[in-house]
């Protein structure tokens, strides 16, 4: 090991320790961070604005609260159109976030960087997930693929407090950033297992063209229309129904449902009862 990193010159020796150095350091603050108790709080601020937070077993939320520590210490936060950044705002979206991550034993979301807050509805022109101007026009959030998130508070709020309209803005742009993870905005994240990719394939292949006819022919779905935009777009809206109406989708996709729930390692259905 010693003779090999030597033979690359003294400079990449430098720069491999330093790299170890800080990936240690990390690891050893994200240790700490996970066995630090949430601050006494987060609790009623989360029962006052994401009513799911009562639903959780005592031990989803120990975890919940574990991996909003890590999110929290790693992920910056930036006010927008005049939006002051308070507790509220962060602690809510961290923890809608985090539910996603809650059945995983992955990394938390390692290529996001910073949230950008909005205070409402604003205006965006910037590039879209798949590199395309999607023009002016009023956004409730986005994902980009160089590690930001944006979001609209007053849409993030109404999103956690309705938890069963099918539409939470902060599942759908955070379910982006597990798909982007690879690098690629395809509708498939990074699944466990690699015999998992062609199942995942056949069924959504399947079920988005079939939310394309049926959104063509003026159909009325559980997933909502916006998901036959594109194969990204429909993992996202997907993501929210299966949080938001798990039964209805169970009973519409069974096939896709199973998906999701493998992949979540989480059943939303046992938070209904």
């Amino acid at each position: 090991m010693h003779n090999m990193m030597w033979s690359l010159g003294a400079g990449a020796v430098v720069v491999v320790f330093v790299v170890l150095m800080i990936k240690q350091q990390k690891k050893r603050r994200r240790a700490m961070l996970l066995s630090t108790p949430a601050p006494e709080e987060w609790m009623p601020i989360l029962q006052k604005t994401m009513p799911l937070i009562d639903r959780l077993s005592t031990k989803q939320q120990t975890k919940l609260f574990a991996l909003m520590q890590v999110f929290l210490d790693e992920k910056s936060f930036e006010g927008c159109g005049g939006l002051e950044l308070s507790e509220e705002i962060k602690i809510t979206i961290a923890a809608q976030a985090c539910i996603l991550l809650l059945g995983q034993s992955g990394d938390v979301y390692p290529r996001l960087k910073t949230i950008l807050v909005y205070p409402h509805t604003y205006s965006g022109g910037q590039k879209g997930i798949f590199g395309g101007d999607n023009g002016e026009s009023a956004r409730l959030g986005e994902s980009w693929d160089c590690g930001v998130v944006v979001l609209a508070w007053n849409s993030v709020l109404g999103g956690a407090q309705n938890m069963h309209d099918g539409h939470n803005v902060t599942f759908h742009e955070f379910a982006h950033q597990l798909d982007q993870e690879d690098g690629a905005a395809d509708g498939v994240p990074v699944l466990s297992e690699r015999s998992a990719y062609a199942s995942w394939a056949h069924i959504f292949n399947h079920d988005y063209k079939v939310l394309i006819d049926e959104t063509d022919h003026g159909k009325k779905e559980v997933i909502d229309r916006y998901g036959a935009t594109n194969p990204a777009e429909f993992f996202a809206v997907a993501t929210e129904t299966f949080f938001e109406k798990p039964r209805q989708l169970k009973e519409k996709h069974p096939e896709l449902f199973e998906e999701l729930k493998f992949y979540y390692a989480l059943d939303p259905i046992e938070w209904l009862t």
